[in-house]
């Protein structure tokens, strides 16, 4: 009876420990003496390690240690600093810093030559380092939901970007290093405080996707009208009275789009002056004409 007593409590006590709440997999690795690298998943592709959601409020020392690292997740934590031993990870193709609390980067990111992609969204940064531009291979960059309203003329530099987003930020005006970014695909400059779009924005030669939605912009250059690549343009909820004869010369814009996923023309939420109105209410094909129309009697 006794030793019955006692297996049933061991079972209890064995149910009760199981449903302990669990420590975070790296400090479980720590405190059970393994090896910082077994946190390391091997892909076929990248090594990479996720420290996503983890509370941290600081980077953990055994991470610098970890030069192989490829793909690093430190995503949604509450992260002030990333120390200038970040330099030291010179593997990194991929890094996620987004959702934490930065004001800034440090220099040393600029020794990640290998870096492709990374993201900052959602953090506190009121400037970025001119160093991040040598980084050549960076092909993505996401900086949005912060407090930037300007970038380092060095911008220039960062030939192989072809994804930015700058959105909900604190931009007046397009910072002109970002007309030299001659392999951009996609630019996100939603949510910002621009007034106007340059005459430069021409030089983008291979932008597909261009949103400036929610912004202060009243009207829309002709030279936007020589980026025949585009294939969604959006400039929803603007001051855009009028638009630009040209326009019929963006071939690639398949619709007048209201669904902020489609590709096509975005044009909702602007004081058009008429008859714009109900031509666009006509379908793009209609208001193609009516500007090709239009400009030929001008």
């Amino acid at each position: 009876m006794g030793t019955e007593h006692s297996k049933n409590e061991g079972r209890r006590s064995m149910v009760f420990l199981r449903k302990g709440p669990k420590l975070p997999a790296w400090e479980d690795a720590l405190l059970s003496g393994k090896e910082p690298k077994s946190l390391l998943k091997r892909g076929l592709r990248y090594v990479s390690l996720s420290l996503i959601m983890k509370g941290m409020t600081s980077t953990p020392d055994f991470l610098w240690g970890l030069p192989e690292v490829q793909k690093l997740n430190l995503s949604r934590n509450q992260l002030a600093v990333i120390p200038p031993s970040l330099g030291k990870l010179d593997r990194l193709v991929v890094l996620n810093l987004g959702g934490n609390c930065l004001k800034c980067l440090p220099k040393e990111i600029g020794l990640l030559r290998n870096l492709k992609v990374l993201f900052v969204n959602m953090n506190c940064l009121t400037e970025v380092p001119a160093e991040l531009s040598l980084c050549r291979k960076l092909e993505v960059l996401s900086l949005s939901h912060n407090c930037i309203s300007q970038l380092p003329l060095s911008f220039t530099d960062l030939t192989s970007l072809r994804k930015l987003n700058l959105s909900n930020n604190r931009f007046v005006q397009i910072p002109l290093c970002i007309f030299a970014l001659r392999s951009l695909d996609f630019l996100h400059l939603g949510s910002n405080r621009l007034e106007n779009i340059a005459e430069s924005v021409q030089y983008l030669v291979n932008l597909q996707i261009f949103i400036v939605e929610n912004n202060n912009i009243r009207t829309l250059p002709r030279s936007l009208c020589f980026i025949t690549t585009l294939e969604l343009l959006n400039v929803d909820y603007n001051a855009i009275q009028t638009l630009p004869d040209d326009l019929y010369l963006l071939r690639r814009l398949p619709r007048i789009a209201w669904n902020p996923m489609d590709k096509g023309l975005h044009i909702a939420h602007n004081p058009l002056s008429r008859p714009l109105p109900e031509v666009v209410e006509g379908g793009l094909d209609v208001l193609f004409n009516y500007l090709r129309e239009k400009k030929e009697h001008n």
